[in-house]
């Protein structure tokens, strides 16, 4: 079996054949760090998590290098930090330290590397002076400028004129550019700006423009040519189509990523997600919610990355009713060392251009078979195949006791559930009443049984 994935280079899904099998490298682009990540931002993260724990699985962790860029100097957090009144560098710490937080919340493992761009300014000074000497770049007023009419193949990737591309899309006018898509390699600090936010150039003070930022830190780690690139839809143009042009034109004779792979939108109760629609949801909502991290990434994994994916009450709890029944068949079996090889199905599934809705379906298929088995050892069978693919995309890695019951005091918890059962017993129905609502107060639900016992659970 191969891996196959939908490369928007070649407008089709290609066999992922890596230039060097023992060292597969992989450039996804990163947080800009000013506020709370959003939802659509952790479905991009979740899915190259997803993508870099298959290619582990396949080639070994050592011969995986996985680079995801932290973007630290931008106009936003130039603007956040002045709204704020507090020193950027400030909150880029803060800011970046809540990606990290939530993007673990949602068990995704780190990447091999993972570069700030102000610590990477000399190498795009370096690339920048390149294009300036190759006559792929030009100064003017104390800005630099990629002409986009020395890249041959410039809408490759988009697959769309350069007229059609630039329709609904933000481009930045000034007068001293040669054509209109030209874009901002280097800009000159303005007069009201913080001396922070740039830095020293052979142009003058200033900082770097977008694009070039993920270039140079690609090209640091990964050279200039490497396997595969991802990031969301909304980055092929003009993010991704930049870092095309400037590397290319850079470094003659680059084809920089050979496979580009893109997650499409993420929308909230079938609208865009905006904060002005009031329906703007950051992961730290939801966390504030006690919401846990594992039906989050499920829902974020329940459909084609490529497809879009609608986030609304009800499919977040069918994800948490999902988990349950997952971890529900697990309970009261010793599952122990789970396999390193996988069913054949639920593998052709994710090397089948990453499907993970057919896997979440075969995974819900083996619980199935775990809760009907009537012979101890194909429920154990079956219960062992749920948790290790569960694993594989990054779920179930509590245990069945820690999932249902969590950090609670059990026996505190017990106490409380045994002094309303007394209560009802006493027919003090008002008592009772408060105890089940004291008890959920505290995240905790009951669950009253035909034969008269009460369990309880953490709340979904």
């Amino acid at each position: 079996m191969e891996l196959s994935l939908y490369n928007t280079l070649a407008r089709e899904k290609e066999i992922f054949t890596p230039a060097d099998k023992n060292l597969i490298k992989i450039y996804v682009c990163g947080p800009t760090v000013y506020d709370y990540p959003h939802i659509g931002n952790a479905r991009s993260v979740v899915v190259y998590d997803v993508l870099y724990r298959l290619l582990i699985s396949l080639y070994g962790k050592n011969n995986v290098l996985y680079v995801r860029n932290i973007t630290d100097v931008d106009d936003k957090i130039i603007d956040r930090a002045r709204l704020l009144q507090i020193k950027i560098g400030d909150l880029t710490a803060t800011t970046t330290q809540y990606f990290h937080d939530d993007m673990d919340y949602l068990n995704c493992l780190r990447p091999t590397i993972e570069p700030k761009a102000t610590a990477h300014i000399n190498e795009m000074i370096d690339i920048i002076e390149s294009l300036i000497a190759k006559g792929c770049a030009y100064i003017a007023d104390g800005h630099v400028y990629f002409d986009v009419l020395s890249a041959k193949e410039y809408t490759r990737l988009s697959g769309r004129s350069l007229d059609e591309m630039l329709q609904g899309v933000r481009i930045e006018t000034d007068e001293n550019k040669r054509h209109t898509s030209d874009f901002i390699l280097w800009k000159p600090k303005s007069d009201n700006e913080e001396l922070e936010a740039n830095f020293t150039s052979p142009w003058g003070t200033g900082r770097p423009g977008w694009h070039i930022e993920c270039s140079a830190m690609s090209h640091k780690y990964l050279g200039e040519n490497f396997d595969i690139h991802g990031g969301g839809a909304d980055l092929i143009f003009p993010h991704h189509t930049n870092e095309i042009a400037q590397s290319t034109c850079a470094f003659p004779g680059s084809k920089f990523a050979k496979t580009w792979v893109h997650n499409g939108f993420l929308t909230v109760d079938s609208e865009k997600m905006s904060k002005s629609l009031g329906n703007f949801v950051t992961v730290n909502d939801l966390r504030n919610k006690t919401i846990q991290g594992d039906p989050l990434r499920l829902f974020l994994l329940s459909a084609q990355y490529r497809k879009p994916l609608d986030f609304n009450d009800k499919a977040l709890a069918d994800s948490h009713k999902t988990i349950d029944y997952w971890y529900r068949a697990l309970e009261g079996i010793e599952v122990g060392h789970t396999p390193n090889s996988f069913p054949e199905d639920f593998l052709s599934a994710l090397l089948d251009d990453l499907n993970t809705p057919l896997a979440i379906k075969i995974i819900n298929d083996y619980a199935r078979l775990a809760h009907s088995s009537t012979d101890i050892n194909d429920k154990k069978n079956y219960a062992t195949l749920v948790l290790a693919c569960a694993n594989l995309i990054g779920l179930m890695h509590a245990s069945s006791q820690e999932w249902f019951k969590g950090n609670h005091n059990e026996s505190e918890i017990d106490a409380l559930v045994a002094a309303r059962a007394l209560a009802k017993n006493e027919k003090n129905w008002a008592k009772a009443d408060n105890l089940r609502q004291t008890l959920e107060d505290i995240g905790i639900i009951l669950e009253d049984k035909s034969d008269g016992t009460t369990s309880w659970r953490k709340k979904l």
